[in-house]
């Protein structure tokens, strides 16, 4: 069984940071793409960073404020989001590209952690 743990999100006032993980575990022969996705209410899902082979990419709304990383030994993704706003308020999923063998990969989510701001 494979696992996709998130932690981190909270709420915190306009202007200020946050720092989101999210941690695969279970039978992993390889991880390829890890990203975060969010969803504020009465919205759809929607990407907001993504890295893929070395790369990343960004939604327009978040650029020069989130950055994601990852620890590849520690299969961890993470979300640095600095400078939030009202609008960056919704449930925030990670996501990724896991090989439980050799013969492919599967698309697993995590459980969501909702991050609030607001004064």
């Amino acid at each position: 069984q494979v696992q996709l743990v998130e932690s981190g999100g909270g709420l915190v006032q306009p202007g200020g940071s946050l720092r989101l993980s999210c941690a695969a575990s279970g039978s992993i022969f390889g991880v390829g793409d890890m990203g975060w996705y969010r969803q504020a209410p009465g919205k759809q899902r929607e990407l907001v960073a993504i890295t893929s082979g070395g790369a990343t990419n960004y939604a327009d709304s978040v650029k020069g404020r989130f950055t994601i990383s990852r620890d590849n030994a520690k299969n961890t993704v993470y979300l640095q989001m600095n400078s939030l706003k009202p609008e960056d308020t919704a449930v925030y999923y990670c996501n990724a590209a896991i090989y439980v063998s050799v013969y492919g990969s599967n698309i697993f989510w995590g459980q969501g952690t909702q991050v609030t701001v607001s004064s």
